[in-house]
């Protein structure tokens, strides 16, 4: 009878105390750097918040505050964005109720930003009291549709039909050319402008570059010689080319195609523009994870009688997807830091409606650290939520430990 083999743990990881004193003070001469380097950053720190109080100008925001936010759109619609604002909170809300940490960071960093908007003790033209109001209302719904989600009281499938709906009826309200049926006014996007424009190019660059970046990737795997032919030609193509001569392009050249008199609305063409770049770039990520797929899980699905399109839609793609998924996330990122590019097209995302904001007004041109460390805070929070997202979707995937 053979006995049971004692299971070995790994060590308690130290206290804190015993930490310090084996890595910060385990010799006298790194005792004293310790100290220096502690010194230096309270005094760094100190500085930083000196000057953000006592220092800083922050008008430029103060005063332009929903200029930063829907640039110029007229302010008796500005209740279309609240109304598409109010929605998503909604539905993110209840997206965090059944999907758990994977939407948590977003859903709290959307509650996060609106709560300090409205509670935050600043005078701020823009900021009234009706649309502070308005502000925490939106992270009431949010919070609601988070107790709703929670209780399981609507499944998955439903929940991607419930964003599906919500994306038509916030196009519906905010494109222009509504007026056409007599509903709305129509506001043309060169009205748009801020945060709008911003999260409208990224998050329709991300939603249309994935699946096609799928497609693409499955077509260079392709068997199919003209199949595998465009897409390896215009993935190549696509990358070997910068994004500011694709903006270019549609910006440009493709207004040259069109008949005569006919106008394609420029946001629409950066839309097209960064979705076509970004594309290129999922399709070599996705491709590589494709290429991580053991073959012979295929050749088992075969041999149970799968065809390709369930193979690859059940076996294959998931498991790729999971591999890749920091480069995905990574991609995405850069996708939305660089819709600053669109710029030089004119449209004045957050970063041209900062730029505006200081030629504005003479004062303003000595302001100019702190409009674009604003913005630069703007970014950072959306960009750490999704790179916070990506870490806890791969912890519950098990990416790197199965």
């Amino acid at each position: 009878m053979s006995t049971p083999t004692e299971t070995l743990r790994p060590p308690a990881p130290p206290g804190l105390i015993t930490w310090i004193r084996e890595n910060l003070f385990n010799t006298w001469y790194n005792g004293v750097i310790t100290v220096l380097t502690l010194l230096l950053i309270i005094a760094a720190i100190n500085t930083a918040v000196q000057w953000f109080i006592n220092i800083a100008d922050w008008r430029p925001v103060t005063e332009y505050f929903l200029l930063f936010l829907v640039g110029q759109y007229p302010q008796d619609l500005v209740w279309r964005v609240g109304l598409s604002l109010a929605i998503v909170c909604l539905l993110f809300g209840v997206s965090w109720g059944i999907g758990g940490e994977l939407i948590q960071s977003f859903a709290i960093t959307i509650a996060t930003l609106l709560a300090l908007a409205a509670l935050i003790p600043v005078q701020i033209d823009d900021l009234t009291l009706p649309f502070r109001v308005f502000l925490l209302g939106c992270v009431l719904l949010l919070y609601l549709g988070f107790i709703f989600g929670r209780k399981k009281r609507i499944l998955g499938l439903y929940l991607v039909i419930a964003w599906l709906i919500a994306i038509a009826l916030i196009i519906f309200v905010l494109l222009p050319g509504i007026s056409s049926v007599n509903l709305l006014q129509e506001v043309p996007t060169t009205l748009w402008g801020g945060l709008l424009v911003t999260l409208i190019l990224a998050v329709g660059g991300i939603v249309l570059s994935f699946p096609i970046g799928i497609l693409l990737a499955l077509g260079r795997r392709s068997s199919l010689p003209v199949v595998k032919g465009f897409s390896t030609a215009f993935i190549e193509l696509i990358r070997g080319v910068p994004l500011i001569t694709i903006l270019f392009m549609f910006s440009l050249i493709l207004q040259v195609f069109l008949p005569v008199g006919s106008r394609f609305d420029r946001l629409l063409r950066a839309l097209i523009a960064i979705t076509v770049f970004s594309a290129a770039y999922m399709a070599e990520n996705i491709r590589g994870g494709l290429a991580a797929v053991p073959h012979g899980q295929i050749e088992a699905a075969k041999a149970v009688g799968m065809n390709a399109f369930y193979i690859n839609l059940f076996i294959v793609l998931p498991q790729a997807i999971r591999v890749v998924i920091p480069a995905i996330v990574g991609q995405f990122i850069s996708l939305f830091k660089d819709t600053t590019l669109v710029i030089i097209l004119g449209i004045n995302e957050l970063l041209g409606i900062g730029r505006s904001v200081i030629n504005a007004d003479p004062e303003f041109i000595q302001l100019q650290l702190e409009v674009y460390l604003f913005i630069a805070a703007i970014f950072w929070i959306i960009s750490y939520a999704m790179s916070y997202s990506s870490r806890k979707l791969e912890q519950a995937l098990g990416v790197g430990e199965r």
